[in-house]
């Protein structure tokens, strides 16, 4: 069973699946992540959906570069858990399957490529406290040593 972090479905909801991949990506004492600053700001892990026909690995390297602009080496998955959250980027109620890993920042390529990204490196701790969704700061204290 994968756990479950957040709130809990809504009966009256129908769900889709939609898998997707995140990484903590430490680098002395610190962890890079990004800031989505619409519709609100939020601190995330860099991360999200896995295309149709796309595979894991290639997914977390496409979507860190487009969300950071940084390369990564070495990703080794930590874990899973899921979400039921309504996108509306994409007028969806989904249960969001959060692959987790941590990599290795190699270095920047170019600046973020999606539209409202920023990056920003936090003290992995700071990380654990202030990331968007429960799951996350779950998996940062995990690599923090807090959990």
């Amino acid at each position: 069973m994968i756990r479950r972090f957040g709130a809990p479905p809504h009966k009256d909801k129908s769900y889709r699946a939609r898998p997707g991949v995140y990484a903590l990506l430490p680098r002395g004492g610190q962890v890079l992540l990004t800031c989505q600053l619409q519709p609100e700001p939020e601190v995330q892990l860099p991360g999200g959906g896995i295309d149709p026909g796309e595979s894991p690995l290639p997914a977390l390297h496409r979507e860190v570069l487009e969300e950071t602009g940084w390369k990564i080496a070495t990703p080794t998955r930590l874990g899973v858990f899921r979400r039921f959250v309504f996108m509306p980027d994409y007028d969806l109620w989904a249960e969001k399957i959060c692959h987790i890993y941590t990599a290795r920042p190699v270095m920047p390529l170019c600046a973020p490529l999606e539209a409202n990204h920023e990056t920003l490196w936090l003290p992995i701790e700071d990380a654990a406290s202030i990331l968007g969704n429960a799951g996350d700061r779950y998996f940062a204290r995990v690599l923090a040593g807090l959990a």
